[in-house]
C-alpha cells in the first residue's frame, strides 16, 4: 500500500489539528476538574487510560518519524533528532508503565515533553520564517532545520505536529498524576 505524500502529509496534519483540540480539551477540563462534575468524570476517566493516551500518540510519532526518514527517504535535521529524543524515551517510559501498571511516571513524561515542546516551538518558529537565535545543528549530510518538508491547515509543521502532541501528552498527564495524587490520598 503507497500512499501518495500528499495524502499521507495531509493525514499528519490533520492529526496535528486533532492532538491541538484533545490538548485543549483536556487542559481545560483539568482546570475545571474540581469546580463541573462533568469535567471531574472526565478527568478521572482520563485519569484512568491516561497511560494509553500518552503512549499512543508517542508510539505514532515513533512509527511516522522513522517512516519519512528511513522509507521516504527525508533526512532528519539535528533539531529533529533531538526532538526524537523526546519521544522515542517517552516510547520506552509508557511501555513500561503500562506494563506495571504505575501511573506516578506523569512527572517524568511532563518534564521530556516540556523538554521536546521547547525545541519544537523554536523549530517552528524557524519553519515559519523565523530568524536563527541559535545555529542549526546540521552536520553535511543533514537537512536544515529551517526546511519544511510538511505545511498543512496553513500553520502544521513536523515542529508542530510534535508541539502539539507533546501538549496533548502533557494534559494526559496532569489528569493522570491527579489521579495518582487521589489513589494516594485514599491509602492514606
Amino acid at each position: 500500500m503507497n500512499i501518495p505524500l500528499e495524502t499521507l502529509n495531509w493525514l499528519v496534519g490533520l492529526g496535528a489539528v486533532i492532538m491541538e483540540v484533545g490538548a485543549a480539551v483536556l487542559f481545560v477540563t483539568f482546570f475545571l476538574r474540581k469546580k463541573n462534575p462533568t469535567a471531574g468524570a472526565f478527568s478521572r476517566f482520563v485519569g484512568k487510560y491516561g497511560l494509553w493516551a500518552g503512549f499512543l500518540p508517542v508510539l505514532t510519532a515513533l512509527v511516522m518519524s522513522l517512516y519519512y526518514s528511513e522509507v521516504l527517504g527525508f533526512a532528519p535535521c539535528g533539531l529533529c533528532w533531538a526532538t526524537r529524543v523526546f519521544i522515542y524515551s517517552q516510547v520506552f517510559l509508557f511501555a513500561t508503565a503500562l506494563i506495571k501498571k504505575d501511573r506516578k511516571i506523569a512527572d517524568y513524561s511532563i518534564v521530556l515533553s516540556l523538554a521536546g515542546l521547547c525545541i519544537g516551538l523554536y523549530q517552528h518558529y524557524l519553519q515559519m520564517g523565523g530568524a536563527d537565535i541559535l545555529p542549526c545543528p546540521a552536520s553535511p549530510e543533514a537537512a536544515d532545520c529551517a526546511k519544511r518538508i510538511l505545511f498543512e491547515f496553513d500553520h502544521v509543521t513536523f515542529p508542530w505536529v510534535g508541539v502539539a502532541m507533546f501538549l496533548f501528552v502533557i494534559g494526559a498527564m496532569l489528569h493522570v498524576r491527579g489521579g495518582a495524587k487521589e489513589d494516594a490520598t485514599s491509602l492514606s
